[in-house]
């Protein structure tokens, strides 16, 4: 069985680093933030313990399109567990190399709530008691207790609308009978495919079908997708970011996707439609993936 995929690279990483140097305190945010904008944050915390109240401040304003749920929004960031024992470093986008990538609404209560309303470049500090992170049985995979408040400092970089699409020039009609025919749809819906008759090509195929104005993707940068994968046997849709109700976000380049988005997506310009025809040796081999009805 031969998978095939759309994909719609949206994005490559944007907004330039800011310069910022603002101490973030009081309006209900109990902790000191100093740095730069993109730059690892000081961050000092007051004796006791937290305020069992959420609480979020803008520490410094962006510009652009604000984040809304259903949203893929692009940050730089530090999290910090917080209770009376004291406070712990859990995360750190800076320590990893590579900021995050957070689909909005489906994230704890309070993340949500304190990327609303952000734009590019907006740096936010939020307070998130357990009743708004995760909840009275805490996560221990990301060392929270129960009775754990989570602060975030966030330096937002970049937003995805779930209507995110392709911006670049519409490439001429493949009139290629053995690849499947991707028609347009409206923003925010996959587009719809008609696949062949025939056998799968037994080698990845790669066809831009809109040829995007951005950058070319180079290996290691983190893209923000539109995508649907489509069964070769019947045509039928088996996952799709529009119907997860976002764009998703991935490190393109290092494994963290299947060979054929790697290999396939390298070079694409930034605002491209790309239709890629998969085989098993560079998707999902023989053990398939049962989770989404995918064969060996």
């Amino acid at each position: 069985m031969r998978r095939r995929f759309r994909l719609l690279p949206v994005v490559v990483m944007v907004a330039a680093p800011l310069a910022l140097s603002a101490a973030c305190s009081g309006g209900g945010v109990d902790v000191t933030v100093r740095g730069d904008f993109g730059k690892l944050p000081e961050v000092k915390f007051p004796k006791g313990e937290p305020d069992d109240s959420f609480a979020v401040k803008t520490v410094k304003e962006g510009k652009g399109t604000a984040a809304r749920k259903g949203d893929l929004v692009v940050a730089d960031y530090v999290g910090y567990r917080w209770n009376k024992g004291g406070r712990k470093l859990l995360a750190s986008s800076y320590s990893k190399g590579e900021p995050g990538a957070f689909p909005t609404g489906q994230l704890v209560p309070g993340l949500t709530k304190a990327f609303d309303g952000a734009k590019p470049g907006t740096r936010v500090v939020a307070r998130i008691p357990p009743e708004d992170g995760f909840g009275d049985k805490g996560d221990p995979k990301h060392q929270v207790g129960a009775d754990d408040t989570l602060v975030y400092v966030l330096d937002v970089r970049a937003v995805y609308s779930r209507t995110a699409g392709p911006h670049g020039k519409k490439q001429a009609p493949l009139n290629d009978a053995r690849l499947p025919r991707v028609s347009d749809a409206p923003a925010g819906q996959a587009p719809a495919v008609a696949v062949p008759r025939a056998a799968a090509p037994k080698s990845l195929q790669v066809r831009t079908l809109v040829k995007g104005d951005g950058p070319a993707v180079r290996k290691g940068q983190l893209l923000a997708l539109q995508y649907a994968g489509y069964f070769w046997r019947d045509g039928k849709v088996f996952n799709s970011s529009w119907s997860e109700g976002h764009p998703f976000g991935v490190m393109i380049g290092t494994g963290q996707v299947m060979k054929g988005w790697d290999q396939g997506l390298m070079g694409q310009r930034v605002g491209s439609r790309v239709l890629l025809v998969v085989p098993p040796s560079l998707g999902y081999g023989s053990k398939g993936l049962a989770q989404f009805g995918i064969r060996g």
